[in-house]
Formats: structure tokens, sequence, C-alpha cells
């Protein structure tokens, strides 16, 4: 709303009462209805946005908020978490000790359990008090505050939190990610501030000048385009200057020198400093100008020190570039705050508006600021900060061949890399742009930059990163160096025999160290498990290991199993596998998720709930996405249809947030496969059209067969068998349909899919592939049970069918056992034995039933329809489906998590008492939500309390 001109209000909020009114609507509806909200205050510098910002705290405070402010800054927008930092540590009654939250800067080194436990901080106030969390100046909001922003309104939607951020209006839109990631999960407001209306204007002058103002004085407001701070700072600076005085008295404009706007930019890939953060006007250049030659000699030598050192500053750190000790600029201090340029809140020293450091900033000479820079970084590293503290300064005042700079570069990227692995590849991306190819140290970075981009995600430049590199003919040592740094780039691209190719000229190129060269058999053998050849794999992942062992290189071991483990469950030897990835997990407790897996493949599904306990409670590990990715197949597996959808809901939320996907794809066929067991055809054909997509991005073969053997199910589901059998087909053209461990409990699916095809060929086939299987792991009741079925259905043999169904009944998958169940009932009705096919489908029907495949289950009641099974259908359970809204929509694990919440719980305390991770009940919750039609933990506790729940 811009440009009003409606009743005026106090000083400093002339014009926005329209906004006001709203944000104290907004403010007082988070509390009375205990959900959260968004909101962003978007408009041109100094028009006013901190100002309404601060009237909100004040409003909020008076309502009986707990409040955090934070200021992003220019030139600190490169340090993690530095613009949360003052929301969580300001305020009343703080958030956070300034001791709790160096530990969890220092202990949570991974993004997405740092966000949780800023959650759960802010969730304990919220569940006593309203809290609103403030942010000026968005803009500027450094990459881990912006990552955490996007996440916890979503996740604190259902408590009582107010999140107010301001940014400047521009081609970028600040802050406007944050809110697309909230919308519909929560409220979401843009408060457009335009400039002021002329009535507005003149009050303000007024209020300035403590007079009317007169003609020249208005033509000067007109200057100012309703920007009330920079009419406030001209008609201050005339003041100061104590300007000439017109006929009637007042105060008038006199001529001022002419400025050019200044704006410096110091550009990286990935990376924008700015001394200034845009054109600054030249009417504010020259006001402030006015103003400051009013002052003393060593108060404007303070400021422009300031002004280099940013918003906000100490005043040891400015004494320190003027050459000064704090005790002679005392003076200079107390001259500069009684001025109104600078705040002094007894620990920093700020300007009072940036637009003020900017038009100091801006008259001090570029190759002076360089030297400032330069100058301030090292004075900041020197009294004790961080380096990426002051890397801002570095980078504005760095130069080519600047080995400094590009020191502190590296050692910046190491420090930040856990927690924002993109902007450390920023930082060493810059660094290589420093050095000169010719420097020695070039590789070594180069190296460093392939690694930060490998973990940032950015596979495809750490790719051009390293040829670039090695078209410079490095020392054969340093070739092999940097191809066995590449090879996580090239394994993450699916580039296996690329990776192969390029292990294999570094190893005949030799020169490389022991550890290099363990590193590099073992990825060799990693690229050749995706190969046809798995026993040359297997020996090349023998001959790594023990290369890893003689180097004692913890990362070619690491490799070296995770190879081994791969060759195994490729080839189907669940035996091995487990033997590999127990080891690994050992070695490094990140790959316990692949252990688990290992597990369920060999049918051992009550050691994996205790690994997947013991791995919940864990705070080390990086991989939850895995982690929530084995959690999901173990649910599937004991078949909890609701719970595994749920975990792969929240693991694709995961890997969509850290921007990594790995398990996107085979999540939408499992889904998908969910859903039709549901009875949901649409919503399987959803999840294939989300499958493609994501296939788009990751088409390794896996996937492609993942996504062709659900277009065969899906086709087959609709009549349409040939096109069924021709996508299995072409599925094993990939590669045989058993060598893919997510399809290998489907296969039975699959050969019925056939034998309708009419092509026994490929039922043939894919029965000897299970049979096949089961002989390389005969002590896994579910590969000898599936052998046993798909051998009776090509046989049509009714006892392999029996034979099957008691070996299944000796596993852990109810599902598996069901679908067993119903090939031999419908055997059993072809033989005319409808008798015992009754009670055989009975049982299927009430297993499909109770895993919430009730589309399966009215499958099953379908098959028996006829002479004598209406009454033998009739006495087996139900399986209606689940309504979509009210409480009875509800899954079992919604109704565990809905009564917790109503008992008081928190999401960490709820995940506690579930066995389950935060992020999971957060999907639950956001589900219950949906279904109850309630937004806040106040509402779905009165609707728990009136059904008699709250247990």
């Amino acid at each position: 709303m811009a440009g009003s001109g409606g009743p005026l209000s106090r000083d400093g909020l002339r014009g926005r009462e329209p906004e006001l009114a709203e944000l104290r609507t907004l403010i007082a509806s988070v509390a009375r209805d205990g959900c959260g909200a968004v909101a962003l205050l978007r408009g041109e510098a100094g028009i006013g946005k901190s100002t309404l910002l601060a009237e909100a705290i004040a409003l909020a405070e008076g309502a009986g908020y707990s409040t955090g402010l934070g200021k992003a800054d220019e030139l600190h927008h490169l340090v993690p978490l530095s613009s949360l930092a003052g929301c969580l540590l300001g305020g009343a009654r703080p958030l956070l000790s300034g001791d709790a939250f160096a530990d969890l800067a220092r202990h949570h080194d991974q993004r997405i359990r740092l966000v949780e436990r800023l959650a759960e901080v802010i969730e304990a106030r919220a569940g006593h008090t309203p809290v609103l969390i403030a942010l000026d100046d968005v803009q500027w909001a450094d990459q881990l505050s912006r990552f955490a922003l996007r996440q916890l309104p979503a996740r604190l939607q259902s408590s009582p939190v107010l999140w107010l951020l301001t940014g400047r209006s521009g081609p970028t839109a600040s802050g406007e990610e944050i809110l697309a990631a909230a919308r519909g999960r929560l409220p979401v407001s843009t408060f457009r501030l335009g400039p002021l209306s002329p009535a507005a204007m003149s009050r303000l002058a007024s209020d300035t000048l403590g007079t009317e103002a007169d003609e020249p004085t208005r033509i000067l407001l007109e200057g100012a385009g309703g920007n009330p701070f920079l009419a406030v700072e001209l008609l201050q600076g005339l003041l100061f200057e104590g300007g000439p005085q017109g006929a009637s008295g007042r105060t008038t404009v006199r001529d001022r020198p002419s400025d050019r706007d200044t704006k410096i930019e110091v550009q990286g890939v990935g990376l924008s400093l700015h001394g200034t953060a845009g054109s600054v006007p030249t009417g504010l250049v020259a006001g402030v100008r006015g103003r400051i030659d009013s002052l003393g000699p060593a108060t404007r030598d303070f400021l422009r020190m300031g002004a280099v050192l940013g918003r906000q500053f100490a005043f040891a750190d400015a004494a320190a570039l003027c050459g000064q000790s704090p005790a002679v600029l005392i003076t200079a201090l107390d001259e500069a705050v009684r001025t109104g340029l600078l705040e002094d809140d007894g620990k920093l020293l700020s300007f009072r508006h940036d637009l003020l450091r900017q038009a100091v900033y801006s008259d001090i000479s570029p190759s002076a600021r360089n030297a400032l820079h330069r100058a301030a970084a090292h004075r900041l590293v020197a009294s004790g900060h961080r380096p990426i503290d002051a890397v801002s300064h570095m980078l504005l005042g760095a130069e080519a061949g600047d080995e400094v700079a590009v020191a502190l570069l590296r050692q910046a990227a190491d420090d930040v890399l856990p927690v924002t692995p993109g902007l450390a590849a920023d930082l060493m991306t810059r660094a290589l742009e420093l050095i000169s190819p010719s420097e020695a140290a070039w590789f070594d970075i180069g190296e460093q930059a392939i690694g930060c981009l490998i973990r940032a995600g950015r596979n495809r430049e750490a790719l051009t990163t390293c040829d670039r590199l090695l078209d410079a003919h490095p020392p054969l040592a340093v070739f092999g160096r940097l191809q066995a740094a590449l090879g996580g780039a090239l394994w993450n691209l699916d580039l296996a025999e690329e990776l192969c190719r390029r292990t294999e000229a570094a190893l005949a190129v030799g020169s490389t160290s022991p550890e290099v060269g363990a590193r590099l058999r073992a990825l060799r053998a990693l690229a050749l498990s995706r190969g046809r050849d798995l026993d040359t794999a297997r020996a090349a992942g023998e001959e790594a290991l023990a290369a890893a062992v003689s180097a004692e290189d913890r990362q070619a071991h690491v490799l070296a199993l995770a190879a081994l483990g791969e060759v195994a469950l490729n080839s189907g030897d669940g035996s091995a596998a487990l033997t590999r990835f127990t080891a690994l997990s050992v070695v490094d407790g990140s790959f316990r998720p692949e252990e688990v897996v290992a597990l369920q493949h060999m049918d051992r599904f009550d050691e994996g709930d205790e690994l997947l306990r013991r791995a919940a409670d864990g705070a080390g590990s990086h991989r939850q996405a895995m982690l929530l990715w084995a959690q999901a197949q173990q649910h599937l597996g004991r078949g909890r249809l609701d719970d595994a959808e749920a975990h792969f809901v929240t693991m694709e939320a995961l890997e969509d947030a850290v921007q990594i996907p790995v398990q996107q794809v085979n999540s939408r066929v499992v889904r998908a496969w969910i859903a039709l067991q549901r009875g949901d055809r649409a919503g399987a054909g959803e999840q294939l059209m989300a499958a493609r997509q994501r296939l788009a991005v990751k088409p390794n073969p896996g996937n492609r067969a993942a996504v062709g053997f659900l277009e065969a199910v899906l086709a087959g589901h609709d009549g349409d068998v040939r096109v069924a059998a021709q996508s299995l087909w072409r599925l094993q053209e990939i590669g045989p349909f058993m060598r893919w461990r997510l399809l290998r409990t489907w296969v039975g699916p699959a050969v019925r899919a056939a034998l309708l095809a009419g092509d026994r060929a490929l039922a043939e086939d894919l029965s000897a592939q299970a049979a096949a299987y089961a002989e390389r792991n005969p002590e896994v009741p579910t590969a000898m049970g599936i052998a046993a079925l798909t051998a009776g259905l090509t046989a049509g043999d009714v006892g392999l069918l029996e034979r099957s169904v008691t070996l299944l009944e000796a596993g852990p998958r109810p599902m598996v056992l069901a679908e067993a169940r119903t090939e031999l009932g419908r055997a059993l009705l072809t033989a005319g034995r409808t008798t015992e096919a009754a009670t055989v489908l009975a049982l299927a029907r009430d297993a499909f039933v109770v895993s919430g495949a009730v589309g399966a289950a009215a499958g099953v009641r379908r098959l028996h329809q006829g002479p004598g099974g209406a009454s033998a259908a009739g006495a087996g359970t139900t399986g209606r489906a689940r309504p979509v809204q009210g409480w009875e929509a509800l899954t079992a694990s919604e109704r565990k998590v809905a009564r917790l919440v109503a008992a008081g719980h928190t999401n960490r305390s709820a995940a506690e008492a579930l066995f389950v991770s935060p992020h999971t009940v957060n999907t639950h919750l956001t589900s219950v939500f949906r279904k109850l039609t309630v937004t806040s933990r106040v509402q779905l506790t009165h609707v728990v309390l009136a059904r008699g729940d709250a247990e």
C-alpha cells in the first residue's frame, strides 16, 4: 500500500497507517489462533521498512510475544548463520544464550540437524508464548540463514511463530524464495511500501524542521521522491549546516556539489560482494557530506573507517584502522553518536541506517577503499576473528596473485564446508581465480575446489574445474590426485564408464602415492560395480581393499568396502553384501543405512529395527535422507504402507532441501505401487509422472529400470498386457530384472504380466532369474518363496504355489505372502478346489487390509466372487477405503502423533516416543492438519480432547 493520505501517525510512521493496521491484525491472529505466519515488508532503501518493523516488534511485545530482531549485514553475508544470530540472541528474553548459540554452531555441523535444533528451541518457547522472529534486510542474509528460513516456517507451522522480514525491491525479489517455501503451508503476506503521499511528506518536514516547510524546502522534498529517510536526512543536513535563511526566516536549500552514484563489486563464480549495496542517491551523499564536514577531523576519519568495516563494527577495530588507540578516539565516538550518525548498544557501534554508511563509504576513493578493506581483514584475523569473518573484506581488497587472500579463502572454505558447502565452493572457486596457473599451489587449490564443489552437489562444475586443471599438464603425481578427487563427482553423475576410464588411466600413468593409488583402485571397483561383469568388479574390489589396508588410508578403505558391497548386492549375494556393509558401518557410522538395507535383503528385519533405533539416536550422521530411505523400506517390507509412504515423503523433502537427489526416482516408483495397492490408479499415475521428471535429472540404469517396471505395472493394471510385456523386455535390455534390487520382490507380478500377454519366454526367463537368486540366498525365506512362486506360476503347478506360501510364512514380508496366497487361491479356484481357495483368499485379503492395501483386498474379493464365494468372502475384514477428511482419515501413526501433540509433546519428544525422526513427525503432523482442517496445535488439541483420545 503506497501513497496513503489518511490520518497521520507519529513521526517515523507518517502515511503507514494501513500497513500498521494489517500488521496489528496479523500479530493478533497468530497469537489467537496458535499457528504460524510469514510476512515480508518490501520497498526501496529508506522507504520505512525498518521503522515499520520496529513498530511491529513493539506491538508484538505489548501483546505478550517473545521477540528477536536480527539485521543482515552486507559485509557479513558470507558468515554462516550471522543473520539469524540477532534473532536468536536479541530481545529481552533471548531464544538462546550466547554460549548455547556457540555450542550449536560448533557441534551441529550439518544443515538439516542444525535447522532441526533451531526448530526445537523456537518450538519450546512458542509452547509458552507467541514468538516473533524479525530479520531486517533479508537481501543480505547469509546462505545458512536463508536455508534455515526456507525450512523453519513450514516446520513450525503449527506453533504461534510470526516470521517478519524486510527486503529491498529489485529484480532479485529478495526474500521471495522464503515466502515460496512457506506458501501453501501457512499464511504468507507481502507488504509493498511505496512512496509517501505529499501530505505525509509535508508533515514529515514539519516534524524535522520544527516549522512549516517553505517553497524551496517543498521542492527539495519533491526530489526525495516520497522516500522518508532521504527526505529527513536532506533536511537534517540543512540544519547541521546552519543553511542560509530565506526571507521568511525558514531554512532553505543551497546548491550542493554533484556526486556520481557509486557502486563497486567483486565478482566470483556464485559470489558477489558489494562495498555498497547499490546506487547511493546523489542528494544523500551530498547531505551526509555536509553533516560530516561540520565534524572534527578525527570524527570524520573514524566514520570512514567504520563505513569500511560495515554497518555494525567494534570500536576497537575502527580505532585500529585509524591507527589510534580507543582512548584517543573517545571524543570522536561521542560526536558521531551525538550527531545521530552512529548508535552504540554497549557492545557494537552501528550506523543508524545502512544508507548513511553507504553515503559515507561512497565518499572514499576506490583505491583507498581497497587498501582499507585489506587492512580490515588483517585486523579482524589478528584480533581473533574467524577467517570467514574477514573474507568479505579480503575479497574487496584482493588482487590477482594475492597469496594472503588465497590462504584466507582456503581456511574459510574449510571452516564453512560442513554447514554451507555451496559457500565453500564459491570461496574456493574465487581462490582458484586469484592464483596464477603458473604457481605451484594452483593444483592444490584446484583439488580443494573440486572437493568443495562435490560436497555442494555441483558435480558438473567439479568436472569442468578438474579438466581445466588437467589441461595445464600437471605433474604425474598431481594427475592421479586430481582424478581421485574427481571420482565422487563422476559417481554422482552416473558416469561409471568415464570413472573407470579415468581411474585406469591414472593407475597406468603411475607416480601416485600409495594412498592415492588405493583410492583410484577403489573408485575403479566402484565404477565396475555398475557394469555387467561383476566377477571382474569383485576382484577389483578385493585388490582395492588390500591396497587400502596396506596404505592405511581411511578414505580408500571406505570406498573399497562400498564397492564390494555394491558388487555383492548387484550380483544378488545378500550374505556377502551384509558382511561388507557391516564392516563399512564400523569404519564409518554414516553408512549404517546401507547395513540396514543389507539386513532387509536377508529378511533380518528385527536386527534392522534395532540398528535404525540406534542410528536415530546418533547425531553424527550427515545422511539423514538415506536413513529415512532405509526406514521406509523397513516399513514397506513389514507391510506398513502408511508409515512407509510417510518416510518416503519425508526423505524426498530432505533431498529437495539439500538439493542432492539420490532416491527420488525409486521413492516415486514405490509410492506409485503403494497407490495401486490402495486402489488409487490416478495417484499412481501422478507418481509415474513425477518419477519421469526426476528420471530426467538422474537417468542412471537403475532408475530407468524402475520407471520401466512401473510403466509395465500400470499398463497391466489398465488391461494392456501387450504393452506391459514390451515394457518388461525393454527393462531387461537395461539389465536382467533381478539385477535391480528394488524390483526383486515384485518379480511375481512381472511373471503374471508376461503370462497374461502370452509371452512364455519372458515368464520363463524371469522365473529362471528368481531361481538363480534363491540359489545364492538359500537362507532367505523371501528369496526361496518368490522362486517357488514364479516357478509355480510359469508351470501352472499348484504344489509349487503351496510350497511358496509355506516358505513365505517363515519370512517377515506380509504383502509378499498375501500375493503368493492370492496366486495360490487363483490356482485352486481354477482346479475347482473352492473351499480351500476361500480359506487362502480370505487370509490374503485380511493381510492386504491390515497393510492398508484396500485396492489389493478388493481385487482378491472380486477374484473369489461366484457360487459359494459370497459367504466366504464376507467372513473376513471389509477393507473399506479410508475417507479423505476427518479423524477416520488419519493413519495409525498420524493418530499417535496427534495424541502426543495434544498431550503437549514437541516434535522432538514425539519423535523420541515413536522412535522416528522429527522430520517424519512433521510429515505426519502436516497430514493431520490437512485431514482435520486445523492450523495449530491448539486447534488439534481441542479436536483430540473432544474425542476423549488425549491419552
